[in-house]
Formats: structure tokens, sequence, C-alpha cells
């Protein structure tokens, strides 16, 4: 089982970068891949990059393409999510998951999940 605490969000204007940090409990976190959701009120949660267990396979939604970039250190049992030119569309709550071997990007593809941490981007 693992556990997973999201931290790094906060409120930025529109342009602005933030990285946000998810640190997984126990000593296999090479074995899980991680993948970064968002949820805007009103909306349904969404898939927005996910990381093989290595790191060595990334994949990421259409809308942050080329401005998000997602990381791990399996040494430090966390992983990222670079946030650059952040606009206010990508204003939500953003939570990190995790599951065995999973390639999945859909939120039942991942059984553990963060509490989530609010990211606000004012124009």
């Amino acid at each position: 089982q693992v556990q997973l605490v999201e931290s790094g969000g906060g409120l930025v204007q529109d342009g602005d970068s933030l990285r946000l940090s998810c640190v997984a409990s126990g000593r296999t976190f090479s074995m899980y891949s991680v993948g970064w959701f968002r949820q805007a009120p009103g909306k349904e949660r969404e898939f927005v990059a996910r990381i093989s267990g290595r790191g060595f396979v990334t994949s990421y939604a259409d809308s942050v393409k080329g401005r998000f970039t997602i990381s791990r250190d399996n040494a430090k049992n966390t992983a990222y999510l670079q946030m650059n030119s952040l606009k206010p569309e990508d204003s939500a709550v953003y939570y990190c998951a995790a599951n065995l071997y999973t390639s999945g990007s859909s939120a039942p593809d991942y059984a553990y999940w963060g509490q989530g941490t609010q990211v606000t981007v004012s124009s």
C-alpha cells in the first residue's frame, strides 16, 4: 500500500510557474506508476500527466503538453509536476495518484490518491 502527500500549490499569476511534489510512503515506489490529475469546481477530475515506475515513459494531456513536465526521484520517493506558463484555466485541485505498473490515464486506473493541493492562477 502507498500513501501519497502532495505539496507546492498556491496562488500565482498568469504566466508564472509552480512545482508540485508528491511524496510516497513505502520502499517499492519505483514499482508504481504515478499520475497527476486535476479537478476544477463543477468539473470532472481530468488527467494531466503520468510517468512510469522508472521514469522512462511519460504522457501528457494535450492541454498541458509543452508547458508541464512530470518527473520522479525514486531515491526520494517523490514525483514532481513542473508547471510553466500557467493559465487561469489551469486553476484546480491537483491530485497525485499511483498504482502498480499501470499505463492508464483514467482515474479508475489508479488505486492510491493523495489529498490534493490547490493551484489558483489569477489573470
